[in-house]
């Protein structure tokens, strides 16, 4: 049920300053010196004690949350309840009079009253149940903590450690598969890279690189790029880190408390609000009948004489004055609608049955009218608006010389390899660059696609899958076949290219270079390199560049500018830019077939020479990639600005990519100046009047997004008057998810804390669902108030008739207290 109007405080991230140290923009030896304890032997037995007093352990508090009593008596907490509650109590009391007076108990009188009680608990139960269901969002977070950790201590590493004995200071290890057990400054990195998967956390759409270089100290958490999160997971790499926060002063326990704050906050629904005041005007108007009815038969029980114009000789009859008290209940209670709890239950649970059918599934059945009333949407990007699957969108080869270049459209918005085909692609298959260019993607490649459950799934970096989906779109060279295995395999033409050229070994991608490559062993017994990475960094280590046909000339500086504006071109329409290259003469790898005693394996085993391996390249492409926007979200933007719903996008992405998709699905107009509707969640903390500016009209972004802006954004919405709906699939969007009017998470992509703080969740994770539950939700909404008006015009007019019939009968039988009561009223 509501909890009033207060919104309640946001907590915030604790400002740099004494009382918090800035481990990400200090150096190592800083930091071992701010937390004394050297990185090779950790800390001491003593000194574990000590902070273990000071810090306690590393876990989430638990909340105690309301007792069963508490949320059964918060039931009743409402007029039109209250108003049930009494008129069954009084309906109980006259029935319990009629059958003392009738000398016998027929259970038929208790009918009414029973009814009542019936409706009234069944209420509370499903009340009940829906706000103890909210106390599950912060179970659900505690799961994504890690269990154990590897620590040092007294110079020994201890493996399996529980990891709520962490204390700061302590030095850990993290390997590919870790969960990360606390937040932690990287101290060292084994591999030359380290990659974590902190979109649940941060809303990045991939893995990010980590460093153990200081970054500014004002950086946002998506920049703190030298730290590691609690509850996120370690993808590439293995580095040693320092414990810097713990337990509740963690990011994720930040969330926590922002999570308990929100459930704390909860307000009434729009129909729960008008409920309230009608249920408020109707006990004013059974009021004031009572007292009219009162006071037209004072006569019948209270008469006197006027002498010398003074009354005098008063006669009161206390039992006609209890039969006119009777009658005037009896109207009271048949003036209330002792039904309409259970007609608002139906309705809404017929609701989420209709809403289920279009893929949205709801968790609280009040979501339903709110829905109804949703004036702005804060929607996230990634997955909601998008597909959450990467896909190449332009494919840039060379021309027939190395003033030109090829440019093809590539269409298709998922995993599917029949999904879009590629724009102007050579009517007589591909040539010799583009030949070079898809063996390149399908080899230097560690992704991979499946089909089951009526999806395409990818395994490994989404980037790499969508590039293996680009050379199934590409097709097998001129003459090629492959071997009937086109109707079983989802990637058969990257399989031929893996036969066709044999992966002898891999040079691991690292934040240096920004490349990965591998050398292959061709049928003809030749070794090549084959590299694939940052256009930029393929550039610089290139010196010539294959043609159209095939053809190799070197690569002067009018073709790199050529390219470097193709890539600028790309980069600014938001796509993520990959390039191909490759090396033909590899002397001291001509006889290496992977054997550990070859002279040149050891060349291998340092990293730092890679780069030098992959030297004098010769450039062949790049491709273009993004995460796309589903084909119907422009519609439904479309949809929701006709129906006056303002479309807000909050997400943890970079600006500029945000700002291309929502150009593109309609959120700004094609020529609308989005320059004061685009800020960063930074940005829009430091705006002086917020409300002014999130009462722009159109469509607003707020990009690199944090946990705690996007609860200030919801907040300050709720505060102008406005319905909002707030959708999110991540651990940093279940403190808003909970604050919001409606929390809408997503069902496929979504986290377990995410679904458990919302109130709906989404089937196929779509913004089209929300538009199409939105227009249901309206529908519904406006047919509940259609039939609360039936029903209350419906009591009142009998209540009205009976008046005016029990009048008449009392005027005719003035002296009759029972025999003419029931058939009166």
């Amino acid at each position: 049920m509501g909890k009033g109007e207060d919104y309640g405080k946001i907590i915030t991230s604790k400002p740099t300053g004494p009382d918090v140290f800035p481990a990400w923009a200090k150096d190592i030896q800083e930091c071992e010196k701010h937390y004394q304890v050297n990185k090779k032997l950790g800390l001491s037995s003593a000194e574990l004690e000590n902070r273990r007093k000071i810090y306690g352990y590393n876990e989430l508090e638990k909340h105690e949350g309301q007792s069963i009593w508490s949320l059964i008596l918060d039931q009743f907490n409402d007029t039109l309840v209250r108003i049930l509650l009494l008129a069954a109590v009084i309906s109980f009391v006259l029935a319990w009079y009629e059958c003392e007076e009738g000398g016998e108990m027929e259970i038929t009188a208790f009918v009414e009253p029973l009814v009542i009680f019936l409706i009234l608990i069944v209420n509370a139960i499903v009340g009940v149940w829906q706000e103890n269901n909210a106390e599950k969002a912060l179970e659900a977070l505690k799961e994504i903590q890690s269990e154990q950790a590897t620590v040092i201590r007294d110079g020994v590493k201890i493996r399996n450690l529980p990891a709520k004995e962490l204390v700061p200071g302590d030095i850990v290890e993290l390997k590919v598969g870790d969960k990360v057990p606390a937040d932690m400054r990287v101290l060292e990195l084994v591999n030359l890279t380290l990659r974590v998967e902190q979109g649940s956390l941060t809303g990045e759409s991939e893995a990010v690189n980590k460093t153990n270089k200081l970054v500014s100290e004002d950086a946002d958490i998506q920049g703190k790029r030298s730290m590691v999160f609690a509850g996120t997971t370690v993808v590439n790499g293995n580095c040693f880190c320092l414990v810097t926060q713990i337990g509740m002063e963690t990011e994720i326990g930040k969330v926590h408390t922002q999570i308990h704050v929100a459930a704390q906050s909860e307000e009434d629904t729009p129909l729960k609000k008008k409920l309230n005041e009608f249920g408020e005007v109707l006990t004013m108007i059974i009021g004031v009948i009572c007292v009219l009815v009162w006071l037209i038969n004072v006569k019948y029980f209270l008469s006197w004489e006027y002498i010398d114009g003074w009354p005098r000789n008063f006669k009161f009859s206390f039992e006609k004055c209890t039969y006119y008290f009777q009658i005037v209940v009896a109207l009271a209670v048949a003036a209330i609608p002792e039904g309409l709890p259970a007609v608002i239950t139906t309705c809404l649970a017929l609701g989420t049955r209709k809403m289920a059918q279009k893929n949205a599934l709801v968790r609280k059945l009040p979501s339903v009218e709110t829905l109804g009333c949703t004036t702005v949407i804060c929607s996230d990007k990634t997955g909601t608006l998008t597909t959450n699957q990467m896909a190449v969108a332009k494919l840039v080869a060379m021309g027939i010389d190395a003033r030109r270049l090829r440019s093809f459209r590539v269409d298709g918005t998922t995993y599917n390899p029949s999904d879009g085909k590629i724009q102007d692609w050579p009517s007589d298959g591909m040539d010799a660059n583009l030949e070079t260019i898809a063996k390149i993607a399908a080899i230097c490649n560690d992704a991979g696609v499946t089909h089951s459950d009526h999806k395409f799934v990818a395994h490994g970096m989404p980037t790499e899958a969508a590039i293996k989906v680009l050379v199934e779109k590409m097709g097998l060279p001129k003459g090629s076949h492959s071997g009937g295995s086109a109707g079983s395999d989802v990637l058969c033409c990257c399989h031929w290219w893996n036969e066709y050229e044999r992966r002898i070994v891999t040079l691991e991608f690292d934040r240096v270079r920004k490349s990965m490559g591998v050398i292959v062993n061709s049928k003809s017994g030749r070794r090549s390199l084959l590299v694939k990475g940052a256009v930029e960094n393929l550039l610089e280590r290139s010196s010539k560049v294959q043609l159209l046909d095939g053809t190799v000339v070197p690569l002067d500086q009018n073709s790199r500018n050529l390219i470097s504006n193709a890539l600028q071109d790309m980069s600014s329409g938001a796509l993520r830019c990959l390039g191909f290259a490759y090396k033909d003469e590899l002397p001291e790898f001509e006889t290496y077939d992977g054997n550990d005693e070859h002279p040149s394996h050891d060349l291998l085993l340092d990293p730092s020479n890679y780069s030098s391996i992959e030297s004098n390249l010769t450039f062949v492409g790049l491709v273009g990639l993004r995460d796309p926007p589903r084909e119907e979200v422009h519609q439904a933007i479309e949809d929701c600005k006709a129906a006056g719903i303002r479309v807000m996008v909050v997400t943890g992405d970079n600006k500029n990519t945000a700002e291309a998709i929502c150009c593109e699905i309609g959120v700004f107009g094609p020529t609308e100046d989005i320059s004061s509707k685009s800020l960063t969640g930074k940005q829009f903390m430091e705006l002086l009047d917020k409300k002014a500016y999130l009462r722009q009209s159109g469509g607003l972004l707020f990009s690199r997004a944090e946990p705690r802006h996007k609860q200030e954004i919801v907040r300050l919405l709720k505060e102008d008057g406005e319905v909002v709906a707030m959708t999110g699939d991540g651990v940093n969007d279940a403190p808003a998810l909970k604050l919001a009017d409606i929390g809408i998470a997503m069902g496929i992509a979504g986290t377990e804390v995410a679904r458990e703080a919302s109130d709906m969740v989404l089937a196929d994770d779509n913004f089209s669902t929300i538009v199409a539950a939105v227009g249901e939700g309206r529908s519904i909404y406006n047919n509940m108030k259609a039939f609360i008006r039936l029903v209350v015009s419906f009591y009142h007019a009998l209540e009205f008739e009976g008046f005016a019939h029990a009048q008449e009968c009392l005027e005719r039988h003035p002296c009759s207290l029972c025999s003419n009561f029931d058939y009166c009223l």
